[in-house]
């Protein structure tokens, strides 16, 4: 009877360690690991939600390039990437760039097996009143309008 005890014990004081428990009573511990276990779950769920969320973007964006743009201090690093030639889709972002005043002062291009552009670029007298999150945009509509004309 006295090992069974201790059994219990044991296994209520593993359970409170587990789930970080400040309970002294068993039942106390219980309702701790019963809250725990619901946490866990919600937190599982959550990552199958951004998993599968992700999964279903990167199928809808697969054949479009993608787009990264950081601010610089006076402009911005724009990077466009794809796996795929893009034939045409340097006009489009160049244009992207005109339609938002941005002057292109470097840039590297490579077009033979996969696409990529590298781009510094500098506002033309609107400084304060672009941000990178719209360049971003502004890019992604060019090479989704160039997708959608190719």
């Amino acid at each position: 009877m006295n090992s069974r005890k201790q059994k219990r014990a044991a296994l209520y004081q593993q359970l409170r360690s587990a789930t970080n428990s400040t309970s002294v009573t068993t039942t106390s511990i219980v309702v701790d690991a019963t809250r725990y276990i619901e946490e866990l779950k919600e937190k599982v769920q959550k990552l199958n939600q951004d998993i599968a969320t992700l999964q279903n973007s990167d199928e809808q964006s697969s054949s479009l390039p993608m787009v990264t743009v950081e601010t610089l201090e006076k402009g911005f690093l724009i990077n466009v990437y794809s796996e795929k030639n893009c034939p045409g889709l340097l006009v489009s972002i160049l244009e992207a760039f005109e339609r938002l005043g941005l002057e292109v002062l470097d840039a590297r291009v490579s077009c033979s097996n996969n696409y990529r552009l590298e781009a510094v670029s500098e506002n033309e007298g609107q400084a304060e009143s672009i941000d990178a999150r719209v360049v971003k945009q502004a890019v992604v509509q060019a090479i989704r309008n160039w997708s959608e004309s190719s």
